[in-house]
C-alpha cells in the first residue's frame, strides 16, 4: 500500500473499468502500467470457486474492501469456437438477468455490461443468493449505436465486480455521479 494516501478505496465507474483498466489489460503494451492495474485487480477464473471464496483473491490494493471486488477473468476454450462460458461452480451457478447494457464514454458504446446472480444447486431446481456480479466486455473502438457493434466483442479478458446484495446503499452506490 506504500504510496497510496490513507483511506485509499477503489471506486472505478463503468466507463473507467472498460476505458482503462480493461483495454490496457487487453493491449497489453506497458508492463509498468500492468504491475500497478495487476496490484487493484487480479486475474482469475471466478468459475472455479464458489463467489463467498472470491474476496480472499482479490488484488492487494482491495483485498480488504468488505463490499466489492474485481477480476479479470481470462477467455474460456468453449468461447474461443463460438460457445457460451461455462458457468458453474462446485456448489452453483451464475445465471444472467435481464438483458446485456452498454457502457458509454462521450456518448459512444465502449463495451457491453451483464448482470449475474449466484444460484446454489443445480439448474432448474437452483436456489437464489446474495451474491451479485456485474460482467463487462470491450468492443473494438466504439459506436454511436447498439446496430455499429461489432459482432464480436473482444473476449480474451472480461473485468467483473462481484458483490453481496444488501438492503443498504454500499459505498460504490452512494458514490456521487
Amino acid at each position: 500500500m506504500e504510496g497510496l494516501p490513507p483511506g485509499f478505496r477503489f471506486f472505478p465507474t463503468e466507463e473507467e473499468l472498460v476505458s482503462f483498466y480493461l483495454r490496457n489489460k487487453l493491449e497489453a503494451t506497458r508492463e509498468a502500467l500492468l504491475g500497478q492495474i495487476q496490484r487493484v485487480i487480479s486475474v482469475l477464473d471466478i468459475y472455479e470457486f464458489d463467489p463467498w471464496d472470491l474476496p480472499q483473491f482479490a488484488a492487494d490494493l482491495c483485498h480488504a474492501d468488505p463490499e466489492q471486488w474485481f477480476f479479470f477473468i481470462p477467455m474460456q476454450d468453449s468461447e474461443y469456437h463460438g460457445g457460451r462460458p461455462r458457468r458453474l461452480t462446485t456448489t452453483g451457478y451464475w445465471k444472467a438477468t435481464g438483458s446485456p447494457g452498454f457502457v458509454y464514454s462521450s456518448n459512444r458504446i465502449i463495451g457491453l455490461k451483464r448482470t449475474m446472480v449466484f444460484y446454489t444447486g443445480r439448474t432448474p431446481n437452483g436456489m437464489k443468493t446474495e451474491w451479485k456480479m456485474n460482467e463487462y466486455k470491450a468492443i473494438e473502438g466504439a459506436a454511436s449505436s447498439p446496430q455499429e457493434i461489432p459482432v464480436a466483442p473482444r473476449h480474451e479478458f472480461s473485468v467483473c465486480r462481484v458483490y453481496k446484495k444488501t438492503k443498504t446503499l454500499r459505498s460504490f452506490d452512494r458514490r456521487p455521479m
